[in-house]
């Protein structure tokens, strides 16, 4: 059995880095150790920032997004278009899809996926307002911006299934998102052309 080399606390600090998508345990502990070396400069912002935000940062009630306002600040802009709302699946999403300016619109996050063989069905996702959100709203057109997955592609069409009565016209992301491709890891240009050239679902 491996001895320990650290006090608890510093212990902690590593298991909880190691949590973190993309961080092992080697990683962590290289985390840990620079953080403790800066401690002025990092680890007592990080911490103060941290506590902030486990204080302040609330989900959206309409659309998903986090933010530290309810509706938040995406939902609250009178220069989006309201006629237009964009289906994403993770916020993760939804910032590449901001970062990359390519379009002024509202949006509705999932909080993942249909995954019939993993059990997540539509009562573990954001996806029973959505039909609701676009009757009240006057919703026009749904952009479905989901991954190119398996279960990207489910999900589009149990929207689509969910809001043909609406009459609403539901397009996809066109060209330049890759079969099997994630929207967060594409870059601006990749972005922007796919919004510009979505297609009818």
């Amino acid at each position: 059995m491996a001895e320990r080399v650290a006090g608890p606390e510093i212990e902690r600090l590593i298991q909880l880095l190691a949590r973190l998508p993309g961080l092992g345990p080697r990683s962590a502990r290289r985390a840990a150790l620079h953080l403790i070396r800066k401690r002025e400069e990092l680890l007592g912002p990080l911490a103060e920032a941290m506590r902030v935000a486990h204080e302040k940062i609330l989900v959206c009630s309409t659309c998903g997004n986090v933010d530290t306002s309810d509706p938040c600040t995406i939902c609250r802009d009178p220069r989006r278009d309201p006629a237009v709302l964009v289906v994403v699946e993770t916020v993760a999403d939804l910032w590449a899809l901001e970062r990359s300016g390519a379009i002024r619109a509202r949006y509705h996050v999932l909080g993942g996926t249909l995954s019939p063989l993993d059990g997540v069905g539509p009562k573990d996702i954001n996806i029973a307002t959505l039909p609701g959100r676009v009757e009240a709203e006057g919703v026009r057109e749904i952009i479905l911006a989901v991954n190119a997955t398996v279960d990207g592609q489910t999900t589009a069409h149990y929207i689509t299934d969910i809001v043909a009565h609406a009459g609403v016209k539901v397009t996809r992301l066109a060209h330049g998102v890759p079969v099997g491709g994630e929207l967060d890891y594409l870059d601006d240009g990749t972005l922007t052309a796919a919004i510009r050239q979505r297609t009818t679902f």
